[in-house]
């Protein structure tokens, strides 16, 4: 083979190459997600995630994901991931901790250590997932298992950017957070498509919130579960 012959090959299979490349793109749409309370103000740290609708939706594959421990405290205090995902524990406190769940069916237990001894538990079933320290009674942290590649937590103006990919057929969107008392049919709102088009959601919570973790008199506690 001529070396114009091997550049006429190479030429060609990267042509294909890029024609495979460019047909996997998945065109998206933009949704802007807002949650805020019976005030009007903006509340961060919600959970926001799409169910889509569609035959033949690409979905990317689960991401691994850390869920520390400072100043006895899981950091973050919500964790969302998607399901199948692998989650590590590490410890960055001088002190030990004995990590563990009753969540069914994704409970664990990861016996007193300190470091980073212990391999990373995966996550298979959606649900949300409790977690407690077994020394620190105080330790509470969750992580939202999502069946779903479609989510992301609200920031600070209480707000958050997601994509809805364009062959979707209808899609809902859903909130959580352990400090909304609202039921659960006020915490998903329904999209269908191709007879609505939506660039803003606003969830507008009728309870009060529960306070902040880190504020111990009103916070949610081990006992109410």
């Amino acid at each position: 083979m001529t070396g114009r012959q091997i550049n006429r090959t190479t030429s060609t299979l990267l042509a294909l190459l890029l024609s495979v490349v460019s047909s996997a793109v998945v065109h998206a749409e933009t949704i802007e997600v807002i949650v805020v309370d019976p005030d009007g103000v903006p509340v961060p740290e919600v959970v926001v995630f799409v169910e889509q609708d569609g035959i033949g939706l690409l979905r990317a594959p689960p991401e691994s994901a850390v869920m520390d421990q400072r100043n006895k405290q899981f950091v973050p205090h919500v964790l969302v991931v998607q399901k199948g995902a692998s989650v590590l524990f590490p410890n960055s406190d001088v002190i030990g901790h004995h990590v563990y769940s009753f969540s069914k069916p994704n409970n664990f237990v990861l016996p007193l250590y300190k470091g980073d001894p212990h391999d990373p538990v995966t996550f298979n079933h959606n649900g949300v997932v409790m977690l407690g320290c077994n020394i620190h009674d105080h330790m509470l942290g969750y992580i939202v298992v999502v069946d779903t590649d479609v989510f992301e937590l609200t920031d600070e103006s209480g707000s958050v950017l997601l994509n809805i990919a364009d062959s979707t057929t209808g899609y809902s969107v859903n909130i959580w957070s352990p400090r909304i008392r609202d039921g659960k049919q006020e915490l998903t709102k329904r999209v269908d498509r191709p007879s609505t088009t939506v660039s803003k959601m606003t969830f507008v919570l009728q309870r009060k919130l529960r306070a902040p973790h880190h504020d111990p008199t009103e916070a949610v506690q081990w006992s109410e579960y």
